[in-house]
């Protein structure tokens, strides 16, 4: 990429439990994301399917460049209409999370714009420190603000599979964020069937034990599959060159720097129709 050098791995598994594999990934240099299809064989991997497609899009519009906020929250809409058009009146429709980060602005200004629907996660590793930069729209995560479950009961909940947004679904507005692109950082997109099976802590360890960018992914979906694999998992890992990046971590771009509101940090609300994971 002209002006920021980075290294990219990503794996998707179907896990040891499932059929088939309703995950899909895109990693493609200007859009990075991870989309756990949901309705069942067929119409769940398609939707996933659809939603990495066209947020490929972006990068086929300006190769090897930066895209815009603008331009992302546009392929996040018409992500929606296509799961929609997939579903076709059926009574189980099809659905689709995402997460994913978007390179954004230019050579002296890189950002990431981070955004997601669903459970599915971001994270970013920083002089040690492992940040979960998305907030589950979740069932689990509304009783957990709700102060009714703590996070280690949430991971064990018969109702951890129950989102609340959701691609396809009548609630299907994402939540977003601009961070300034940091030098030396690791940027991962994952699917729920990391995060059930591993910790926070669990992730953390392997980021910081292997530097290889494709072996940590490697080493994330296989601790995954250790622990039980029972759904598919997904991981994308972002490593930045430290030497290609300005500016200190979590550092605020600056008014007028980016066009992507700001992202949405209260406890989500619970609506009928988002969907459950199978």
């Amino acid at each position: 990429m002209r002006g920021m050098a980075t290294r990219v791995a990503a794996l998707t598994h179907g896990g040891l439990v499932r059929s088939h594999n309703e995950d899909a990934f895109v990693a493609d240099g200007t859009v990075f994301a991870v989309a756990d299809g949901m309705g069942g064989h067929e119409r769940g991997e398609v939707a996933s399917a659809m939603v990495v497609a066209t947020l490929g899009e972006l990068a086929r519009d300006s190769p090897g460049a930066a895209t815009t906020c603008t331009k992302v929250a546009g392929a996040l809409a018409d992500a929606q209409v296509n799961v929609e058009r997939i579903s076709g009146g059926a009574a189980r429709a099809a659905g689709s999370t995402v997460a994913g980060a978007a390179l954004v602005g230019g050579p002296a200004n890189y950002q990431w714009m981070i955004f997601h629907i669903g459970d599915s996660r971001v994270y970013r590793l920083a002089h040690g420190t492992l940040e979960l930069l998305t907030i589950d729209h979740s069932l689990v995560q509304e009783l957990v603000d709700s102060g009714n479950l703590t996070p280690a009961q949430a991971r064990t909940s018969p109702h951890r599979n129950v989102i609340t947004r959701a691609l396809g679904s009548p609630d299907h507005e994402p939540s977003v964020r601009t961070i300034r692109v940091a030098p030396g950082e690791r940027i991962m997109m994952c699917t729920d069937g990391l995060t059930n099976e591993l910790s926070d802590a669990e992730i953390r360890q392997v980021l910081l034990a292997v530097p290889d960018t494709e072996m940590a992914v490697r080493t994330l979906v296989q601790n995954a599959l250790d622990h039980g694999g029972r759904d598919n998992v997904s991981v994308v890992l972002v490593d930045v060159d430290a030497s290609d990046a300005d500016g200190p971590v979590g550092e605020d771009p600056g008014e007028g720097a980016s066009d992507a509101p700001s992202e949405d940090t209260a406890p989500s609300r619970r609506r009928e129709g988002a969907g459950t994971h199978e």
